[in-house]
């Protein structure tokens, strides 16, 4: 029997059809969060200290005055977001009710001052470069080539290749990195803190600057920790007692013997089999070490069978992978294959990272 819309219902085609729209307009939320980040509104909002009426938030903003009219827009959308919350009030100087916003815990994670793990606008912004979004739109015709990833079909280089060549794109991703490392870190510390207990020495595996080793070594003044990543990106950072950087390349060269290696969102950038060579590295570098030892990983663990909005977004960063590096977020199954692949007998899982988890891989 031929399709016909008259199958459905009424209901069920307005469903349908509402599926399909969401889809199709949901990108304006995205940049509408960009804007705000680069207009600086979380920040007045903070600065002027009690929720700030619309005409004292467009007098703040450094936009033209043809464009006053868009600021109630633009600020309604994200408050349905949930990036701010909405009141009325009345101004001393004014007679009549007014709208009014006030910062969400989401646009909290938005502001430049603040504590460290609270500044998240670079990971956001990196997210909606035109550049990081560019390539998604050729995921089709990648599928019928046989190139690394969508990201490499469409610039002809790898996304890595790509930063290197572009300095401002460099620092920011790099900002948005350590912005997610200062997040991770507060909630490892928090919600997983005994991991760590019994450590001495621990070597963090990609660990960019330093930030999440740094977060460890304050925690943990008795842990000696090591940052082992490319020489170009530990160039002239400057350890103390219980924190140094070393040089070198996680496929090619010898990882430091610890009693742990931290793998934080590594091996979600490789394929399978990249991911199984650096994991059989990381266990060598624990069967050299006299006490034993294990590997932490922190990684998505996807469960396709929930429906809720973390397992969107585990599903979501799968697809980011997928197009810029040819790296793969994993369910249970798929991770316990790498990891008995690579020579590990066992391990534990705790799940309380929100999107993420923290795995303890013992050889």
């Amino acid at each position: 029997m031929a399709f016909s819309e008259e199958v459905m219902s009424s209901s069920e085609l307005l469903q349908a059809h509402s599926l399909l729209w969401s889809t199709s307009v949901n990108y304006a939320k995205y940049v509408t969060v960009k804007c705000a980040i680069e207009l600086g509104i979380p920040d007045i909002i903070h600065k002027h200290g009690k929720p700030i009426t619309l005409s004292k938030l467009i007098n703040a903003l450094p936009i033209h005055p043809s464009k006053t009219h868009c600021i109630c827009r633009i600020m309604r959308i994200l408050v349905h977001s949930g990036f701010f919350s909405t009141g009325r009030q009345v101004e001393e100087e004014e007679e009549e009710e007014e709208e009014s916003y006030s910062l969400t815990n989401a646009s909290r994670l938005l502001l430049s001052e603040g504590s460290d793990f609270t500044k998240m606008k670079s990971f956001v912004l990196f997210h909606l470069l035109p550049e990081a979004a560019a390539p998604w739109h050729s995921m089709s015709t990648w599928l019928q080539s046989s190139d690394g990833s969508t990201f490499e079909h469409q610039k002809g280089k790898t996304f890595w290749d790509c930063l290197a060549d572009e300095p401002s794109q460099n620092r920011l991703f790099n900002e948005a990195m350590a912005n997610d490392s200062q997040l991770i870190a507060k909630l490892t510390l928090t919600e997983c803190k005994d991991v760590f207990e019994g450590l001495t020495t621990l070597v963090d595996v990609g660990g960019g600057t330093g930030t999440m080793a740094k977060a460890i070594a304050s925690t943990f003044p008795h842990i000696k920790c090591t940052v082992f990543d490319l020489p170009q990106v530990v160039a002239n950072l400057e350890g103390n007692d219980n924190l140094n950087f070393i040089g070198g390349n996680m496929f090619s060269d010898t990882i430091p013997t610890a009693d742990a290696i931290l793998l934080k969102w590594i091996l979600h950038d490789w394929n399978d089999e990249e991911s199984l060579a650096i994991l059989k590295k990381c266990r060598e570098a624990i069967l050299k070490n006299e006490k034993g030892g294990k590997v932490i990983v922190i990684e998505t663990v996807i469960d396709s069978k929930n429906t809720d909005e973390i397992t969107g977004i585990q599903l979501c960063n799968d697809m980011i992978m997928m197009v810029s590096f040819s790296g793969k977020e994993r369910n249970l199954r798929e991770w316990e294959k790498l990891f008995f692949s690579a020579g590990f007998s066992h391990y534990k899982i705790n799940r309380k990272l929100g999107v993420r988890s923290l795995i303890e891989l013992y050889p």
